[in-house]
């Protein structure tokens, strides 16, 4: 399948996921950020928050188009650009449910593009 299999307002739901204290420390240990936000529950706490947060990158990275069924469209697609906003936050025993949205698809010279809008509710 190529670009043309895109169409604008497709839908791609990925598998939901419960966050474990094991992907906090399996993303702090790829990436060694260690800040007491992500493991310390009283920390987390005194700074107002339910327990520990889940790392913003580590939720943006659940957002994967390859692992939602987008990826059977996405042959050949290459990822260029990323933008984020955190809107609440993620604590271990949350179930998230990543979902994508084709936005735009546009050409540039030789280069196609497709822009997806992510979101975990």
């Amino acid at each position: 399948m190529a670009i043309e299999d895109f169409k604008i307002g497709d839908r791609f739901a990925s598998p939901s996921k419960t966050l474990t204290d094991a992907h906090f420390l399996f993303f702090s240990g790829l990436t060694g950020d260690n800040h007491p936000i992500h493991y310390d529950v009283e920390y987390a706490k005194q700074k107002g928050f339910r327990g520990p947060l889940a790392h913003g990158l580590l939720l943006a990275s659940m957002t994967a188009l390859g692992a939602s069924p987008g990826s059977q469209v996405a042959d050949g697609l290459v990822f260029v650009e990323q933008g984020c906003r955190f809107l609440r936050a993620a604590i271990p025993g949350d179930t998230i449910h990543p979902q994508l949205l084709v936005d735009k698809i546009w050409q540039d010279g030789p280069r196609e593009f497709v822009r997806l809008i992510t979101r975990i509710q």
